[in-house]
């Protein structure tokens, strides 16, 4: 079986470049979070978690490059990489890419990249480089609202707020998706959704 070989594909708008990776990195870290807020609600053992927002997603992994065989400056190949951090002129923001191997494809924007040179001709020239480099995910407006399930309630309900019931634990009840709570805010005119006031009628429409 051939060796599929990792690259990054890098979008400069009009054209893609590819950059292949000397050696294929031996591990890398996929890490994800949400962000929640945590309101303290007297009587109750812990706080009360609302859902926030979801935090972009970060891919880290170490790439390995020796030159040393060919005696050649290892910057040639490294520079590549720690040049997706600056501004590219047509687009006017560092460009976008992809980390492709294998099953991954991670689309995103490189937020780090840390240089560590091991080895030296005699001239001082670095022929060895391990570079630690971190990319933070990245979507469009239109590509992060398709990813959006809209699954709706059958028809407009009326409920009552219980003592410490929060809209997105309604939102995930109702449509199966707590981060819809805004939509029953917005149809109570509730400015606050942490300002909220137990045994008041709440309506929780539906969503089209």
């Amino acid at each position: 079986m051939s060796l599929t070989k990792a690259k990054i594909i890098v979008d400069k708008g009009t054209r893609k470049e590819e950059i292949d990776v000397m050696f294929n990195p031996t591990e890398y870290d996929h890490n994800l979070s949400n962000k929640y807020s945590w309101k303290v609600v007297p009587g109750l053992s812990m706080p009360i978690g609302q859902f926030v927002s979801g935090e972009t997603s970060n891919l880290s992994m170490d790439f390995f490059f020796d030159t040393s065989e060919a005696a050649t400056d290892v910057r040639n190949y490294t520079r590549k990489i720690s040049e997706l951090l600056n501004v590219d002129k047509d687009l006017h923001a560092p460009p976008v890419c992809r980390f492709v191997w294998g099953s991954i494809d991670f689309k995103g924007v490189v937020i780090s990249v840390g240089q560590k040179f091991t080895m030296f001709l005699d001239t001082g020239i670095p022929v060895r480089a391990k570079l630690k480099v971190v990319f933070h995910s990245w979507q469009t407006k239109n590509e992060q609202l398709k990813g959006i399930p809209r699954q709706s309630a059958d028809r407009t309900k009326q409920k009552l707020l219980k003592q410490g019931e929060q809209l997105w634990l309604m939102a995930a009840s109702e449509y199966e998706d707590p981060g819809l709570w805004r939509e029953i805010a917005r149809a109570n005119g509730i400015d606050n959704p942490l300002k909220l006031d137990p045994g008041r009628r709440i309506t929780v429409p539906r969503l089209e």
